[in-house]
């Protein structure tokens, strides 16, 4: 149940790394950097800049992540919402979002219930809580924009 928290723009790296076809090699090529190369800019080696932000979203559009998206609006204390692509919505898809709306209040409440066991939540609780519950009004939020598009006279 527990989610990763990243907090900074290395996790991510990493995190987007971990889930990549092939690893660092795959992502590499990808970029067209050697493994080297790749290596000095995602771990900022030997004062090499890092890796750009249409770089990270490169790597992630392969992997069909959001951890660069939901590391800057953690930043902002506010959390990202995926905008409902139009083509794909029909009150099936509508049906599937609810479900997965309501799983993820599920995890928070389970989250909750588990950390109250001995009394009191701590600080990495209270960190991991807050992370599912951003991931719960984000799917929430995703699930209300994509009924009111589907279900608007003015379409876009």
């Amino acid at each position: 149940m527990t989610r990763e928290i990243l907090e900074t723009r290395r996790q991510v790296i990493s995190a987007i790394i971990r889930v990549y076809p092939g690893g660092r090699e795959g992502a590499a090529g990808l970029l067209g950097l050697s493994l080297k190369q790749f290596d000095n800019h995602a771990y900022e080696n030997n004062g090499h800049r890092p890796l750009d932000d249409s770089q990270i979203i490169a790597l992630e559009a392969v992997t069909n992540t959001t951890f660069l998206a939901d590391y800057i609006c953690h930043q902002y204390g506010g959390f990202f919402v995926p905008m409902p692509a139009t083509e794909m919505l029909d009150n099936i898809e509508l049906h599937q979002r609810g479900l997965r709306t309501s799983s993820k209040r599920g995890l928070v409440d389970q989250y909750i219930a588990k950390a109250l066991d001995d009394g009191e939540i701590s600080s990495s609780e209270k960190r991991e809580i807050l992370a599912l519950h951003a991931k719960h009004l984000s799917e929430r939020h995703g699930q209300v924009l994509a009924t009111i598009t589907l279900h608007s006279r003015e379409k876009p």
